[in-house]
C-alpha cells in the first residue's frame, strides 16, 4: 500500500527530469546537431560508397594518395606554396630563415665548384700544384667555418627581433644547412633576390 503511492509519487518526478532534459537541447536541432543540406549528405554517402572493399584496392587506392601528395610537395617546393610544404620547411620562422639565407652571398655555397676545382689540382702530379691545392683546401674550409659562424650570429639576432615570443628552436642549423647547397638546387626554390630584405 506505502510502496505502490511511493512508486506513483517517483514516477511523475522521473518525467518532469526526463522532460526537463529534453528543454535544455536546443530546440533547432532536436538531434544535438543540424540537418546537413542534400549535397553534403549525398557526398557522404558516395564516399562511404566508394571506399575499398577489398586489401587490393585499398592499398592501391593509398599509394594513389601518396603520389598525389608527393606531387603536390614537389610542387609546393618548386613554387613556395606553403601549404604543401614538408614539416621542417613550414611556418614563418623557417621562411624568414630561408629568405634571410637567399637574400646574401654565402661563402659555403661555392664550396662544390671550388672542391672540384682543388680535386683537379690534388690529381696533377706536379708538386707545387699539390701543394697549392692543399693550401686552398685549408683557406676555403676557414672561409666557411667563418662565414657559417658569422651568419649564425647574425641570423640568431635576427630571428630573436623578428619572432621574439615563438619557439625559434632549429631555425639557425636551417639556415646554416641551406647555405651549404648552390643557389639553383635550394629548395624550396629562393623567393628573394639577392640584397633584398627579407
Amino acid at each position: 500500500m506505502f510502496r505502490s503511492r511511493a512508486k506513483e509519487e517517483k514516477a511523475p518526478a522521473d518525467k518532469a527530469q526526463v522532460t526537463l532534459s529534453k528543454q535544455t537541447r536546443d530546440p533547432q536541432a532536436p538531434k544535438g546537431r543540424p540537418t546537413p543540406k542534400r549535397s553534403e549528405a549525398q557526398s557522404q554517402r558516395r564516399s562511404v560508397a566508394s571506399t575499398p572493399t577489398n586489401r587490393k584496392d585499398a592499398a592501391k587506392r593509398q599509394r594513389e594518395e601518396r603520389r598525389g601528395a608527393l606531387e603536390r610537395q614537389r610542387k609546393a617546393l618548386a613554387g613556395g606554396d606553403e601549404r604543401y610544404l614538408p614539416a621542417r620547411d613550414k611556418g614563418p620562422i623557417r621562411k624568414f630563415a630561408r629568405d634571410w639565407v637567399d637574400s646574401r652571398i654565402n661563402v659555403a655555397e661555392y664550396f662544390l665548384p671550388s672542391a672540384i676545382v682543388i680535386l683537379v689540382l690534388s690529381v696533377v702530379r706536379v708538386p707545387a700544384l699539390q701543394s697549392i691545392a692543399l693550401i686552398l683546401w685549408l683557406i676555403v674550409i676557414v672561409l666557411i667555418v667563418a662565414d657559417s659562424a658569422w651568419s649564425g650570429v647574425r641570423l640568431r639576432k635576427a630571428l630573436a627581433q623578428r619572432f621574439p615570443n615563438d619557439n625559434r628552436r632549429g631555425a639557425v642549423a636551417y639556415g646554416l644547412m641551406r647555405s651549404l647547397q648552390m643557389r639553383r638546387l635550394r629548395l624550396p626554390k629562393p623567393q628573394v633576390k639577392r640584397g633584398e630584405r627579407p
